[in-house]
């Protein structure tokens, strides 16, 4: 059936083509491939001379620009850790309080540790808010440009107070 209907379309024969063209005026031709379109579309741009879309060059960065990225790169990167984590307590020898006895053999700094805590904790702290923040925003709260700013300054500050809050413990 697709065989037929394709053939009498390539032929004009069918018959809920519209008279004058107008919704097909823009479609590509059936004997082409994705390759040719492809290449029709580069030619143009190029001829154009448009930048290639979406293109960093083009954008002027925001700080909710940078807090969606930062929300995606600590989503993957807590994920990451949490398998990294859970494979290695099931594959190394020994248990959580030998490597943590192996941890106080190093003998780091407070400083370090502080560090490495801070490291840990923001984020956990920042994907933790920023995702009660999108849970608002589910809700339809939130979406005028002063109050995406604002809570994102919110987000912001309540990550690093908490992680330094982490961090004095």
């Amino acid at each position: 059936m697709a065989l037929l209907l394709r053939t009498l379309g390539r032929q004009g024969l069918c018959f809920s083509r519209p008279q004058h063209g107008v919704l097909f005026r823009h479609a590509a031709p059936m004997g082409t491939t994705a390759k040719e379109e492809m290449n029709k579309f580069w030619a143009k741009n190029n001829r154009l001379n448009r930048p290639m879309s979406p293109h960093l060059t083009i954008y002027q960065w925001s700080v909710p620009m940078m807090m969606s990225i930062t929300h995606r790169g600590t989503g993957v990167g807590l994920s990451g850790a949490i398998s990294a984590f859970a494979l290695a307590a099931l594959v190394l020898p020994g248990s959580y309080p030998h490597y943590l006895d192996l941890i106080h053999s190093l003998s780091v700094g407070p400083y370090l540790i502080s560090l490495a805590k801070f490291g840990i904790a923001f984020p956990v702290s920042y994907h933790t808010y920023n995702g009660i923040r999108h849970l608002c925003w589910d809700f339809g709260k939130g979406f005028k440009i002063p109050e995406v700013y604002r809570t994102g300054y919110t987000v912001i500050a309540l990550s690093i107070i908490t992680s330094i809050a982490v961090c004095l413990i």
